[in-house]
């Protein structure tokens, strides 16, 4: 479903302040793959997912999603096969906009507009139905502007609205950072839930080892822009974090460098 080709990234090329994000990166997803992308500070990991969205160009190598390569095209253009949430709440949504109208944006995703009457009743119905799912009591308040809700109450709406129409890809970057550990825990299992009955391909990147080893069925770790573990099976279900600090250690030949990591 997804295949980065030998990407590499460079920001102020040819100056002083030349910074190589990422190093001929190469990663395959497999259809319905949930990979959990962990790494050190500066290791690289949202660079990579703003390229595969495609809010920046690589320098070299290729992206492919669903067999169409994808390399070229603009953030909009790939947003048709790409759900999307972010570590802040409040960029998934409009705030100033109630509830039903932030769904319905999202249900109309890749379809043609008209001048009919906006949303129908039927619709209404079918975001209730949808909303129930996040059990927060949110399908009794559709017309409630987003601004108002809390930040977890936002933060499931968005994954909500990035898995509504099945995207081809999921993207999930750090989206429980911002969020107190309940919340957070209660966004994880909405998670784990929409990507597994929509058999959806997934990379999360996450700051906390132990969100990294409990969900998803992959585990990648990340070091200087490139993968230095690639972890899943049976292999992955029997980690710890103080074993994959101990092979990180190994492989990289230093400590792990991230205190929200380590802290968590």
């Amino acid at each position: 479903m997804l295949i980065i080709n030998g990407i590499e990234k460079r920001f102020n090329n040819g100056t002083v302040n030349e910074k190589i994000a990422l190093t001929h990166f190469s990663l395959t997803l497999e259809e319905g793959d949930f990979v959990t992308l962990i790494g050190g500070n500066g290791a690289g990991k949202s660079t990579l997912l703003n390229c595969v969205a495609g809010v920046y160009g690589v320098d070299q190598g290729s992206i492919i999603i669903d067999d169409i390569d994808v390399t070229k095209q603009p953030e909009y253009k790939r947003s048709e096969v790409i759900g999307r949430v972010f570590q802040d709440p409040m960029m998934g949504t409009a705030g100033n906009m109630g509830i039903e109208e932030n769904l319905a944006l999202a249900y109309r995703r890749g379809k043609s507009r008209s001048l009919k009457w906006g949303i129908s009743n039927k619709e209404r119905e079918i975001y209730k139905q949808f909303l129930s799912q996040l059990d927060l009591g949110l399908e009794n308040r559709l017309n409630t502007k987003v601004g108002l809700l809390s930040g977890g109450q936002r933060q499931a709406l968005t994954l909500l609205m990035a898995t509504l129409k099945k995207p081809k890809l999921l993207l999930l970057d750090e989206h429980t950072a911002a969020l107190d550990p309940k919340t957070a825990e209660k966004v994880l299992q909405l998670s784990d839930k929409f990507v597994k009955e929509g058999n959806l391909t997934t990379l999360m990147v996450t700051h906390n080892m132990r969100h990294a080893i409990k969900h998803g069925n992959r585990l990648i770790m990340m070091h200087e822009g490139r993968v230095i573990l690639d972890i899943r099976g049976e292999e992955k279900q029997s980690l710890t974090v103080e074993g994959l600090l101990k092979r990180f250690g190994k492989v990289s030949g230093e400590e792990f460098a991230n205190d929200r990591a380590l802290l968590a």
